[in-house]
């Protein structure tokens, strides 16, 4: 029976509204069949609601048709598809006396800017090859991110890339610098990461996307307005909705034939302007949570925060991550300030994106943040042993080795600082149980650098002023070594591996384009550190013991070593059907060369001195091995068959530590 709405249901608290009004239906926002468009709108505080239709994106002539009551403090339309299909539209509601008018917060196309939503069903919109199979993937810990914007990627004039800074330029292939190095879609190919994790790529506000080619109108997007479309910036026409969701599908199908999957980053803890932004506009107050004394509270630093514990924000999200996984293919979410969650939502997340396909990855910032949420509600890494199969960006780890982010002359392992040695072990250890804040290695993401705070080149300029540029990256290279040597599921930011620099800019989010372009020249120039990068990578998909499945392996195949003040060394050994599998790896953090004694056996260096060589690796006999200053060595036991038993123990850890996974899970569930 459908419900009339009435003034009294203002004076409801979001508890309340919870109580009476919360709705489960699949069909809010625009929902398509043969012949009709169903539109449905929740706004229980509302008396009246009417869809107002354009036919074109900038029509002045309106078209009105009131909305029917519904049940659940919904209001329902339908519309004859054959008339309205392609028409952009509005709500005005009739609140407390007020006309509000705003998009449809369920909106899953947008006109320029995202001032109107557009009645386009995306999944009639695809671009020429578009299939629903994902790149093969195993296990988290077998990830390697890459974090990278749209924009960055392709925008640098050496980039050889025609349509520069688009969801298209980034499919483009054969791209070269003018020395013929890879860029764009080849370069990540060739980098051989399994993700590559896009800055925000749904429709965000900072960006006037009826300004083309300025260089300062550049945004990393932090800023959501409407969450289920894609941004317009980064399409060819911003003006055509159905052009930047065939663009963003084109986008993700080229990655996924390059056998990349793709994260999208999230940001539901904030909207760009709570008093505009689509959400909440309908239901004033119900999505946001307030301080004492009314005003919006603000963990985020921006503004405003969202009330994920509630009913209907948290299946907004819900909904939403969904949408993205199915309609669009994606295969993990990152989100922004996850420690403002609440650890119900973020479980409920993990176990809807299973129901498609568990391999979906969720990682996100579990920062302990001020918000008027209890301690054990907040989605944080103090409370990640509530949320199997969810990861935490590690700032121990990330501040162990570069220095505090928050204190730019602060210094970490790498730059000299050693009395931080226990927190990078922590890291490389996994972070887990009594190392850390995580249960498995498939709750921490292993990081030094990311989009935002200073570089690691940035960062080592101010924090070593005295160091020559060699030295810098040389530190900047051990950084990397021991990101992509540890557990856990390691994470680099876009240019990491040619010491992308910033200009000193701490957070560089509006700082136009030539900051913050990805240099393609600097890699060419620094072509040995992006192989080395390559390397390691390479090493660590090839060598299981770098990925172990779970804390009992790690607890039981990994023992550090002791070798004086500024080495970290460890082993890592398992004995497989009566063979021994051993790697051995020195982080040589000190300026001067350093001699290690080897236990006995033969072993194979597979890193020195800044170059991997697991194809060809060095035999070494004697008893000793000198590690370079500044610089990790990799060493591994020489066995005549070990390919073959490093393929079948490889699978053999894998099959082990999904049922080990799949037992700790259920656990958690039951």
């Amino acid at each position: 029976m459908a419900l009339k709405q009435t003034a009294d249901m203002l004076t409801l608290t979001p508890e309340e509204l919870d109580e009476r009004y919360a709705y489960r239906g699949t069909d809010l926002g625009a929902t398509f069949d043969e012949t009709m468009i169903r539109v449905r709108l929740w706004a229980p505080t509302a008396e009246r609601v009417a869809i107002r239709l354009y036919r074109t994106l900038r029509a002045r002539k309106v078209e009105e048709i009131e909305l029917t009551p519904d049940t659940k403090g919904t209001f329902v339309v339908e519309l004859d598809r054959a008339v309205y299909e392609g028409y952009f539209y509005t709500f005005q509601a009739s609140i407390n006396g007020q006309k509000i008018e705003a998009v449809d917060p369920y909106a899953k196309a947008v006109g320029t800017n995202g001032k109107r939503g557009a009645l386009i069903n995306p999944s009639t919109i695809q671009p020429d090859r578009w299939i629903e199979e994902r790149p093969l993937f195993h296990s988290s810990q077998d990830a390697v991110i890459y974090e990278l914007h749209v924009r960055d990627a392709t925008s640098h004039p050496a980039s050889g890339v025609i349509e520069r800074g688009t969801f298209r330029g980034l499919t483009e292939a054969g791209t070269r610098t003018p020395t013929g190095g890879l860029t764009g879609l080849d370069y990540l190919a060739d980098l051989g990461v399994t993700h590559v994790q896009l800055l925000p790529i749904y429709d965000f506000g900072s960006v006037n996307e009826s300004v083309t080619n300025d260089p300062d109108n550049y945004n990393w997007g932090y800023d959501p307005v409407n969450y289920f479309a894609p941004e317009g910036s980064y399409a060819s026409n911003a003006d055509d909705p159905t052009v930047r969701i065939r663009e963003l599908k084109a986008l993700i199908q080229a990655l996924h034939d390059r056998g990349i999957r793709v994260v999208m980053d999230v940001v539901f803890n904030h909207v760009y302007d709570a008093e505009t932004a689509p959400l909440g506009q309908f239901v004033p107050g119900y999505f946001y949570r307030h301080e004492a004394d009314g005003t919006l509270s603000n963990g985020s630093f921006c503004g405003n925060d969202t009330a994920s514990e509630r009913f209907m924000m948290r299946k907004f999200i819900l909904d939403c991550v969904t949408y993205w996984a199915k309609e669009y293919h994606l295969d993990g979410f990152r989100f922004d300030l996850m420690g403002l969650h609440d650890v119900e939502t973020m479980n409920q997340v993990r176990h809807a994106l299973d129901r498609i396909d568990p391999s979906i990855l969720i990682i996100g910032e579990g920062w302990d943040l001020d918000t008027p949420l209890a301690p054990e509600q907040k989605a944080n890494y103090f409370n990640a042993p509530q949320m199997p199969g969810i990861a935490h960006f590690n700032n121990g780890l990330r501040d162990g080795i570069k220095g505090d982010v928050q204190t730019p002359t602060d210094r970490g392992f790498i730059s000299g600082a050693f009395e931080r040695t226990s927190e990078v072990k922590r890291g490389i250890a996994g972070n887990v149980s009594s190392q850390g804040f995580a249960e498995e290695p498939n709750q921490v993401v292993s990081y030094v650098e990311a989009h935002d705070d200073l570089t690691i080149w940035d960062k080592l300029l101010i924090s070593r002023p005295e160091d020559t540029d060699e030295i810098r990256r040389k530190r900047q290279m051990l950084a990397n070594a021991i990101i992509l040597t540890g557990q856990g599921i390691p994470f680099l930011h876009a240019g990491q591996e040619f010491f992308r620099t910033k200009n000193g800019i701490r957070d560089s989010f509006n700082s136009g384009e030539v900051v913050n372009r990805l240099d393609y020249e600097r890699a060419d120039q620094f072509r040995y550190s992006v192989e080395y990068v390559k390397g390691l990578i390479a090493m660590r998909r090839q060598y299981p013991m770098f990925r172990l499945e779970n804390t009992a392996m790690i607890r039981k195949h990994l023992r550090f070593l002791e070798e004086g003040e500024g080495i970290i060394a460890y082993e890592l050994k398992r004995t497989y059907e009566g063979y021994v599998e051993r790697q051995r790896v020195y982080h040589n953090a000190t300026e001067q060369d350093v001699t290690i004694t080897l236990p006995s056996g033969e072993f194979e260096v597979l890193v020195e001195e800044g170059t991997v060589k697991i194809h060809a690796p060095r035999l070494h006999e004697e008893k000793e091995i000198v590690v370079k200053a500044l610089t990790t060595t990799v060493i591994a036991e020489r066995k005549s068959d070990y390919k073959k038993y490093a393929v079948a123990g490889g699978a053999a850890l894998t099959v082990l530590g999904l049922l080990y996974a799949a037992s700790k899970r259920r656990k958690k569930q039951n």
